[in-house]
């Protein structure tokens, strides 16, 4: 088996069993739900952050393989982490999780759980999403 095609097994396994779905109990630190409108992909995720590090996360949402994927092998990453750490992350650190070269339309559609992160992290102001909007 080539590395494309590992690294394509490791997505659609992300996407079809992802790791870290669901909700948190309370207490809940971060909340950030983001949404794609060019493709309709959205996560919210949850983190709880206990003395300056990432406790746990979850997060739920819809979207292609790629968004909900990519949340899922993040979601991995970030456990353990520091918020320093978490607003260190760099597009880069999504695209070698992935693994596999992107198209710029898949390009959001992977940075869509960076930008959760990112945002959260730095509490960046939450507008409401309508379900309308989708």
């Amino acid at each position: 088996m080539d590395a494309m095609s590992m690294y394509q097994e490791q997505i659609l396994d992300h996407y079809q069993n992802p790791r870290n779905h669901g909700t948190l109990d309370e207490p809940v630190t971060i909340r950030r739900e983001e949404y794609n409108p060019l493709c309709g992909d959205r996560l919210v995720l949850e983190m709880r952050v206990v003395d300056d590090k990432v406790e746990a996360v979850r997060f739920r949402g819809h979207g292609c393989a790629i968004s909900q994927a990519a949340m899922s092998m993040l979601s991995e990453e970030i456990v353990g982490k520091s918020v320093d750490e978490l607003k260190q992350l760099q597009k880069q650190d999504v695209l070698d999780l992935l693994g596999i070269p992107l198209s710029p339309a898949r390009l959001k559609c992977a940075l869509l759980s960076l930008k959760a992160v990112k945002a959260g992290v730095y509490g960046v102001p939450q507008y409401d999403i309508d379900e309308d909007d989708e």
